[in-house]
């Protein structure tokens, strides 16, 4: 996929952060972009939500875990449940558990 970002210079502050992270980070311009999108989207959202937004479950399983969890299986972390289901792949509960903690949350 390729995007085209268009800013005009009253932008060149905020692009001068993203590079200055870029370099940082050892990531290009577009990368850190994307972070940043994925963080403001993703910020106050539990996991099965951002699974939800990956389209790495349905909401029909997630509800399946979540009663499991309930009932079941209480001491269990929810990714964990929906992996043993195999209601979800272990790349996309990874991928998943990646973006919340990126956004500074535990896993849960």
């Amino acid at each position: 996929m390729q995007t085209t970002i268009y800013y005009s210079d009253n932008d060149a502050y905020l692009m001068s952060q993203v590079d200055s992270k870029a370099r940082r980070e050892r990531r290009s311009r577009s990368a850190v972009i994307l972070s940043v999108l994925e963080e403001y989207f993703e910020r106050e959202k539990r996991l099965g939500e951002i699974l939800i937004d990956l389209g790495a479950v349905s909401h029909a399983s997630l509800a399946k875990g979540l009663e499991l969890q309930k009932t079941k299986f209480t001491e269990k972390l929810l990714g964990e449940i929906l992996l043993e289901e195999d209601l979800v792949s272990r790349d996309a509960l990874e991928q998943a558990l990646t973006i919340q903690g990126r956004n500074g949350r535990e896993a849960s």
